[in-house]
């Protein structure tokens, strides 16, 4: 037992993570199962200079969020399924605004109120695809306490360099999970923060074209005058209807998720060397998959594991290389197949097996055994 570790709750580290990272503000409304996000925030934020908001709902608290961030601050709010879907507005005026900001989506069953304290993976298209239009996203998954620390650094880093907001999807087992973690010293963590710019304010354009797709953003407050509105525009930040410049945003917006696709993968291999079946697992699932993966190994089973912490962009070129060599690939999900769409897309239908569960209870390795086994 390592004595310097501490036992510690999955929304203990997150919570812990943002502030390694430099978060500084949080708004949110409390919501099961990510409460203890808020708790721990509105403790430890006002002892280091910070600033805690408990808000009316949750539309406001991604505003609050929003403001927070363009005002200077590195900002983060948290919530669950029901929250989640009354950001998805908020979320898309972060994109067209490319402001910086986190949000924790602690996933819960069922739509609606649904099962409130029991685990889902049910958000996984959500986070892609639920605010309007087409527009780039940037999700993270954990499934133990320290990876839940690890990627919250990670998830303001992503933030912060690419202007854009970025979510971190958990699920109600690994926010209330207890685990002995040691977490790195803060001089070992990498963080990143927002590049500003050298040229006066009259010559500065907070939406500019740049060689890293992502233009520098100076916070107001510092003597720069810019315009932030919702509509397409201009290089000002004022509306246009000019195709010329709807066209180079889109293209730019776009350009600095896909051209940075290995820089923002996180995933790990392990016995997919040689493997005949492939499990693809995330969140709390990947736990239950690794256990399969070992008890079909005993039984001299060629598996092997990929475990995404990258939902968002998807690993499309990992994921279609590692399956080529195999003749199934299982796709174990607390839901009813949502990441395995994206899966078939890539290696096609007949070759995925999914193994689904959509009624508040984890999926058990035997389960995933089962389906190992079939193959």
């Amino acid at each position: 037992m390592d004595v310097n570790a501490s036992l510690m709750q999955g929304n203990e580290a997150c919570a812990e993570g943002a502030l390694a990272a430099g978060c500084r503000f949080f708004a949110g409304y409390p919501i099961t199962p990510s409460s203890e996000i808020a708790e721990v925030l509105s403790r430890r934020l006002p002892a280091i200079g910070g600033v805690f908001m408990e808000m009316e709902d949750e539309i406001a608290a991604l505003a609050a969020v929003i403001g927070a961030s363009v005002g200077g601050l590195k900002a983060l709010t948290a919530t669950s399924g029901p929250g989640f879907s009354l950001m998805q507005e908020n979320i898309g005026f972060a994109v067209m605004t490319e402001i910086p900001c986190v949000i924790v989506d602690v996933q819960r069953t069922g739509p609606s109120t649904g099962l409130p304290t029991s685990p889902g993976q049910g958000d996984v298209m959500q986070s892609r695809w639920g605010t309007h239009g087409d527009h780039p996203s940037i999700v993270l998954c954990p499934s133990s306490v320290r990876e839940t620390f690890d990627l919250m650094v990670k998830a303001f880093n992503c933030a912060e360099k690419y202007r854009m907001p970025v979510i971190v999807l958990m699920d109600e087992v690994v926010a209330h999970m207890r685990e002995r973690v040691r977490l790195p010293e803060a001089e070992d963590i990498e963080v990143v923060h927002r590049v500003g710019t050298e040229v006066p304010p009259e010559w500065y354009y907070p939406y500019d074209d740049a060689p890293t797709d992502v233009p520098p953003m100076v916070s107001f407050g510092q003597g720069f005058r810019y315009h932030i509105t919702g509509m397409m525009h201009d290089k000002a930040g004022f509306p246009t209807e000019s195709r010329d410049e709807i066209n180079a945003w889109v293209k730019r917006v776009f350009g600095k998720v896909e051209r940075h696709v290995d820089d923002l993968t996180i995933l790990t291999q392990d016995g997919t060397d040689d493997a005949n079946t492939l499990v693809v697992a995330y969140g709390s699932t990947a736990r239950s998959a690794q256990y399969a993966v070992r008890l079909a190994r005993a039984r001299r089973r060629k598996v092997g594991l990929l475990k995404l912490c990258t939902l968002w962009p998807f690993p499309e070129a990992v994921v279609e290389q590692l399956a080529d060599g195999v003749r199934s690939v299982v796709v174990p999900e607390m839901n009813l197949g949502q990441l395995a769409l994206e899966i078939e897309r890539i290696v096609g239908r007949k070759k995925v097996h999914r193994v689904n569960r959509a009624d508040g209870e984890m999926i058990a390795p035997r389960q995933i055994l089962q389906a190992i086994e079939e193959d």
